[in-house]
């Protein structure tokens, strides 16, 4: 199944065996550091742990987004 540039894409038809399995992992590795470096508190998590703090990271934005739209309805005039 191919999904695009995320997480889940696989090129498995392009990589056979041992490397294709190795590259990908480099490249999951790769996203892992960078989603530890953007979320506070990332730096150091393990994987689950680290997609677990996403989660609440992307609530605590919506749930910010949600008040400043609501802040921005009562101060238009």
């Amino acid at each position: 199944m191919r999904r695009g540039r995320g997480i889940l894409s696989s090129s498995s038809s392009k990589r056979s065996g041992a490397r294709g399995r190795k590259m990908e992992g480099v490249a999951l590795q790769m996203k892992v550091k960078k989603l530890q470096k953007i979320i506070p508190g990332g730096e150091g998590l393990d994987s689950d742990e680290l997609f677990v703090r996403t989660a609440d990271y992307i609530l605590l934005l919506k749930l910010k987004i949600s008040v400043l739209q609501i802040l921005s309805k009562l101060h238009t005039p």
